[in-house]
């Protein structure tokens, strides 16, 4: 299948006006809900600030981040000052699920054209279209936000077992990224699964005490994980009939079977996920 409206997320359709008018009424919306329905305190503003300004040129960013509400994203951003006046070019990409975001022509145009929304079929595998979509935007050294646990989830439990989705772009693009872990809390009361008769409120809800807290760059020395994914998989039992359904990886100078991307892809996501658990129990301390 070919990309859903691929025409429409680039960047000059219609001379970028249907983007930043876009663009500016989502960031108008997400102040107000983070800052005038609720309040909206953010940690540690100034890393993502400045990687998102002045990180090294070609050098592309990923922000991972829990995920409590179908308003995560944009009313995350909504807490950062100046972060959503910035110019559409730098504003972020993010993957969102197609069942729920390109539900329709006019969904998929507005989420394609004006939110930078990549559409991910859920359980549709790494090597989906638009996965190769979100490298693309990453080669080109943007910036990416996934939600690696992949569904909403509103209990105050420990990060889940990520999906592999995100550790496939670190390891699959040229530059390794910049990967920085985001918690937010409290939007599970702003914007509650279960609210009337067990669905969603149709509005967000107000007076609520909104918690963003950014860490810091999560460390991946890629050579020496691919080096141990590679070790690790010639100890896993394959059956001798099953077909290999995944194209060979080359990453830093290895050849790596689906196996061993398995093994590597797994190493990534757990090294994520320490990271996100780590900085969700200082959250909630703060």
């Amino acid at each position: 299948m070919g990309r859903i409206m691929g025409w429409a997320a680039i960047s000059d359709h219609l001379g970028g006006i249907p983007r930043k008018a876009v663009i500016t009424a989502v960031g108008a919306f997400a102040r107000a809900v983070a800052n005038l329905c609720n309040k909206t305190t953010v940690h540690n503003a100034d890393t993502l600030k400045t990687l998102v300004r002045s990180r090294p040129p070609g050098v592309p960013l990923i922000t991972v981040s829990n995920h409590m509400s179908t308003l995560d994203d944009p009313v995350m951003w909504g807490g950062f000052k100046g972060l959503l006046s910035l110019d559409p070019e730098l504003a972020r990409w993010v993957l969102a699920a197609e069942d729920i975001c390109f539900k329709n022509p006019v969904f998929s145009y507005i989420f394609r054209t004006a939110g930078k929304c990549i559409p991910i079929t859920r359980g549709g595998g790494i090597y989906q279209e638009h996965m190769s979509e979100a490298l693309d935007r990453l080669k080109d050294g943007s910036w990416l936000h996934t939600f690696p646990e992949g569904k909403v989830f509103q209990d105050d439990v420990p990060i889940r077992r990520l999906k592999w989705g995100t550790a496939s772009l670190i390891a699959r693009c040229p530059v390794t990224p910049i990967v920085l872990p985001i918690i937010h809390r409290g939007f599970d009361e702003m914007m509650p699964e279960k609210y009337l008769y067990g669905r969603r409120p149709p509005l967000p809800l107000w007076n609520k005490n909104l918690r963003v807290v950014v860490g810091e760059p999560i460390e991946f020395d890629v050579p020496m994980m691919v080096e141990t994914a590679v070790s690790a998989s010639r100890h896993v039992m394959v059956p001798p009939l099953q077909e290999a359904r995944w194209p060979v990886l080359s990453v830093a100078g290895k050849e790596l079977d689906e196996t061993a991307q398995k093994c590597l892809y797994t190493a990534l996501s757990e090294k994520i996920q320490s990271s996100l658990e780590t900085l969700r129990l200082l959250a909630k301390r703060l």
